[in-house]
Protein backbone atom coordinates (compact mmCIF):
# COMPACT_ATOMS: atom_id res chain seq x y z
CA UNK A 1 0.00 0.00 0.00
CA UNK A 2 1.22 3.58 -0.78
CA UNK A 3 2.36 5.46 1.94
CA UNK A 4 2.13 8.71 0.37
CA UNK A 5 -0.62 11.07 2.02
CA UNK A 6 -2.52 13.61 2.29
CA UNK A 7 0.21 16.80 2.29
CA UNK A 8 2.62 15.27 0.49
CA UNK A 9 3.96 16.49 -2.88
CA UNK A 10 3.19 14.36 -5.29
CA UNK A 11 5.56 12.70 -7.21
CA UNK A 12 6.69 13.63 -11.27
CA UNK A 13 5.67 11.31 -13.46
CA UNK A 14 5.77 11.10 -17.15
CA UNK A 15 4.17 8.51 -18.82
CA UNK A 16 2.24 7.86 -22.51
CA UNK A 17 -1.57 7.72 -22.72
CA UNK A 18 -3.78 5.18 -24.79
CA UNK A 19 -2.81 7.52 -28.51
CA UNK A 20 1.40 7.85 -27.46
CA UNK A 21 0.54 11.65 -25.56
CA UNK A 22 3.12 12.04 -22.60
CA UNK A 23 1.71 13.24 -19.70
CA UNK A 24 3.45 14.96 -16.85
CA UNK A 25 2.63 16.20 -13.37
CA UNK A 26 3.74 19.26 -14.55
CA UNK A 27 1.13 19.59 -17.43
CA UNK A 28 -1.72 19.82 -14.92
CA UNK A 29 -0.21 23.03 -12.92
CA UNK A 30 -2.76 25.28 -11.92
CA UNK A 31 -5.22 22.57 -12.34
CA UNK A 32 -7.22 19.74 -9.72
CA UNK A 33 -6.28 16.13 -11.08
CA UNK A 34 -7.92 13.25 -10.16
CA UNK A 35 -5.66 10.22 -10.65
CA UNK A 36 -6.48 6.43 -10.58
CA UNK A 37 -4.88 3.69 -10.21
CA UNK A 38 -6.31 0.57 -11.29
CA UNK A 39 -5.86 -3.66 -11.96
CA UNK A 40 -6.92 -4.36 -15.28
CA UNK A 41 -8.58 -2.39 -18.26
CA UNK A 42 -12.10 -4.05 -19.26
CA UNK A 43 -12.33 -6.02 -15.88
CA UNK A 44 -15.85 -5.56 -14.25
CA UNK A 45 -14.17 -3.67 -11.38
CA UNK A 46 -12.07 -1.24 -13.19
CA UNK A 47 -14.89 -0.63 -15.72
CA UNK A 48 -17.42 0.63 -13.16
CA UNK A 49 -15.14 2.57 -11.66
CA UNK A 50 -13.90 3.98 -15.37
CA UNK A 51 -17.72 4.15 -16.37
CA UNK A 52 -18.53 6.09 -12.88
CA UNK A 53 -16.31 8.62 -13.63
CA UNK A 54 -17.39 8.85 -17.08
CA UNK A 55 -20.90 9.62 -16.07
CA UNK A 56 -19.67 12.31 -13.88
CA UNK A 57 -17.68 13.81 -16.41
CA UNK A 58 -19.42 17.12 -16.62
CA UNK A 59 -19.49 17.81 -12.62
CA UNK A 60 -15.71 16.74 -12.29
CA UNK A 61 -15.20 19.41 -15.55
CA UNK A 62 -17.54 21.93 -13.66
CA UNK A 63 -14.72 21.72 -10.48
CA UNK A 64 -12.72 22.56 -12.24
CA UNK A 65 -10.85 18.81 -12.42
CA UNK A 66 -8.64 16.78 -14.63
CA UNK A 67 -8.77 13.02 -14.59
CA UNK A 68 -6.18 10.18 -15.35
CA UNK A 69 -6.21 6.38 -15.53
CA UNK A 70 -2.70 4.67 -14.98
CA UNK A 71 -2.94 1.18 -15.14
CA UNK A 72 -0.24 -1.38 -16.33
CA UNK A 73 -1.54 -2.15 -19.52
CA UNK A 74 -0.21 -1.55 -23.16
CA UNK A 75 -1.49 1.17 -25.16
CA UNK A 76 -3.51 -0.62 -27.37
CA UNK A 77 -5.37 -1.99 -24.47
CA UNK A 78 -5.99 1.28 -22.64
CA UNK A 79 -7.34 2.64 -26.52
CA UNK A 80 -9.62 -0.02 -26.76
CA UNK A 81 -10.87 0.30 -23.19
CA UNK A 82 -11.15 4.21 -23.62
CA UNK A 83 -13.22 3.97 -26.71
CA UNK A 84 -15.08 1.14 -26.19
CA UNK A 85 -16.61 2.59 -22.53
CA UNK A 86 -15.96 6.22 -24.45
CA UNK A 87 -14.34 7.04 -21.88
CA UNK A 88 -13.31 11.18 -21.64
CA UNK A 89 -10.32 11.11 -20.20
CA UNK A 90 -6.55 9.73 -20.98
CA UNK A 91 -4.97 6.28 -19.76
CA UNK A 92 -1.54 5.78 -19.26
CA UNK A 93 -0.20 2.78 -20.19
CA UNK A 94 2.63 2.25 -17.46
CA UNK A 95 3.96 -1.17 -18.66
CA UNK A 96 7.08 -0.32 -17.07
CA UNK A 97 5.16 0.11 -13.69
CA UNK A 98 7.41 3.71 -13.53
CA UNK A 99 4.06 5.80 -12.22
CA UNK A 100 2.73 2.73 -10.30
CA UNK A 101 5.95 2.68 -8.16
CA UNK A 102 6.34 5.98 -8.01
CA UNK A 103 2.56 6.40 -6.13
CA UNK A 104 3.51 3.16 -4.46
CA UNK A 105 0.32 1.37 -5.26
CA UNK A 106 2.12 -1.65 -6.49
CA UNK A 107 2.26 -4.85 -4.24
CA UNK A 108 0.83 -8.09 -2.90
CA UNK A 109 -2.67 -8.61 -3.07
CA UNK A 110 -4.78 -11.76 -2.92
CA UNK A 111 -7.40 -13.03 -4.86
CA UNK A 112 -9.43 -16.14 -4.61
CA UNK A 113 -6.95 -17.63 -2.50
CA UNK A 114 -3.43 -16.79 -4.62
CA UNK A 115 -1.17 -14.15 -3.43
CA UNK A 116 0.23 -12.21 -6.28
CA UNK A 117 1.90 -8.89 -6.84
CA UNK A 118 -0.47 -5.78 -8.49
CA UNK A 119 -2.12 -2.74 -8.49
CA UNK A 120 -3.84 -1.76 -5.57
CA UNK A 121 -6.86 0.34 -6.82
CA UNK A 122 -6.47 3.78 -5.15
CA UNK A 123 -7.26 7.38 -6.53
CA UNK A 124 -5.13 10.59 -5.66
CA UNK A 125 -6.25 13.76 -5.53
CA UNK A 126 -4.19 16.81 -6.25
CA UNK A 127 -4.42 20.29 -5.96
CA UNK A 128 -2.83 22.89 -8.52
CA UNK A 129 0.29 22.81 -7.04
CA UNK A 130 0.96 19.27 -6.63
CA UNK A 131 0.26 18.38 -3.55
CA UNK A 132 -1.84 15.65 -2.57
CA UNK A 133 -4.89 16.62 -0.90
CA UNK A 134 -6.28 13.23 -0.73
CA UNK A 135 -5.57 9.30 -0.93
CA UNK A 136 -8.86 7.02 -1.41
CA UNK A 137 -7.73 3.60 -0.71
CA UNK A 138 -10.60 1.98 0.15
CA UNK A 139 -12.35 2.78 -3.45
CA UNK A 140 -16.47 2.23 -4.36
CA UNK A 141 -16.31 1.08 -7.73
CA UNK A 142 -19.83 1.97 -8.73
CA UNK A 143 -19.87 5.44 -6.65
CA UNK A 144 -16.53 6.26 -7.14
CA UNK A 145 -17.09 10.12 -7.96
CA UNK A 146 -19.35 10.88 -4.84
CA UNK A 147 -15.91 9.61 -2.87
CA UNK A 148 -14.23 12.43 -4.75
CA UNK A 149 -16.43 15.40 -5.15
Amino acid sequence: MTTLKAGDKAPNFEAKDQDGNVHTLKDYEGKKLVVFFYPKASTPGCTAEACNLRDNWEMFQEKGYEILGVSADSAKRQQNFKNKYELPFPLLADEDKEVIEAFGVWGPKKFMGKEYDGIHRTTFIIDGDGKIEEVISKVKTKAHAEQIL
